[in-house]
């Protein structure tokens, strides 16, 4: 069984390859001309060079495969052009599952995210049924994002034999970029973290992230959504848990909301002035006025999806970061 994945070079994507590898499954990987494939190196996969808005490419790429991991995005908080992002996440993603409708995919996932989900904002966690709709997105990755999955959901409605699966907020190994959580990480370890807001996210380790993917190709309902999450955490105990992994003191003091909002819209209209990316990301300040929350009952139950510890998940993420320079 031949699989494509696309994103394989990013975070989800890379530990995704790496448990496919696991299950002695062959591997194809979109990249484009010129990507880092650091994430790749030594691994028995075959590179296929093109790009998610080129519909003959994609066609080519998925010949002679029988199963698609839709995994690439353009996650970021901020961008100088939101319409590059919406290229990517909206454009991308219908180019790719048109490619798949036309071809011989026989399963395909799709990566969405927990960010374009329903949140109650009482802090009690958000479900796949929460209800929603695009005036509830923060900032571009969120809204791109949201549509995208609606793209999803008219391919599944159109035949296609598709899953969705929503992670919620990935840690571990193979976070080149790193992203806006990885980033977090780094910053503590970095000595960048003087104070946090009121806010909390759903960790879940990467590689019990990507191992859901699989399962949801397994055991997942076309056109169904599976949450992959695991434990809801605030950001105070995150950063506790990572003062015990790195002996690095956890900051102490909360910031209140509202001064740190009027700093993120401040901050970023200079931004795009300069061009320069914000010091404080207007949508991750918005993102953090709820908690994070989410339920990941259905996976659980529905696909067998892991759930252990995400102190180790965190232990390997600091370990990664320390081995690869980014402290």
């Amino acid at each position: 069984m031949k699989t494509f994945v696309t994103g394989a070079t990013g975070f989800i994507g890379a530990s995704i390859v790496r448990e496919l590898l696991l299950d002695g499954r062959e591997v194809r990987v979109l990249a484009r001309p010129g990507s880092n494939l650091a994430n790749l190196k030594g691994l028995d996969v075959e590179v296929w060079k093109g790009d998610l808005l080129d519909f003959p490419g994609l066609q080519r790429g998925l010949k002679g495969c029988d199963v698609l991991y839709h995994a690439a995005a353009d996650y970021r908080l901020w961008t100088p052009d939101p319409d590059e992002m919406y290229r990517t996440n909206v454009a991308g993603t219908t180019a790719i599952l048109e490619a798949a409708m036309e071809s011989t995919i026989s399963r395909v996932v799709y990566t969405s995210s927990v960010g374009t989900l329903g949140n109650p904002g009482n802090g009690m966690p958000g479900t796949e049924d929460t209800k929603v709709s695009l005036a509830d997105m923060a900032g571009p990755y969120k809204k791109s994002k949201f549509l995208a999955e609606r793209e999803a959901e008219r391919f599944a409605a159109r035949g296609l034999p598709l899953v969705i699966v929503n992670p919620s907020t990935p840690v571990g190994p193979w976070d080149i970029k790193p992203t806006p959580t990885g980033k977090i990480i780094v910053d503590f370890m970095k000595r960048r973290m003087p104070a946090y807001l009121d806010t909390g996210l759903n960790l879940i380790a990467v590689e019990e992230c990507a191992r859901g993917h699989i399962l949801a190709e397994q055991k997942g309902q076309v056109g169904r959504k599976y949450i992959l999450g695991n434990v809801n955490l605030s950001l105070r105990d995150i950063f506790r848990m990572l003062q015990e992994i790195t002996g690095i003191p956890a900051p102490k003091v909360r910031l209140p909301y509202t001064p740190v909002l009027v700093a993120a819209w401040l901050n970023e209209r200079l931004s795009h002035i300069s061009g320069r990316e914000p010091l404080i990301p207007l949508a991750g300040v918005q993102m953090a006025a709820y908690h994070m929350y989410f339920e990941s009952r259905r996976a659980v139950l529905e696909l067998g999806l892991p759930q252990t510890p995400v102190a180790e998940a965190l232990k390997r993420a600091v370990e990664w970061f320390r081995t690869n320079n980014y402290v």
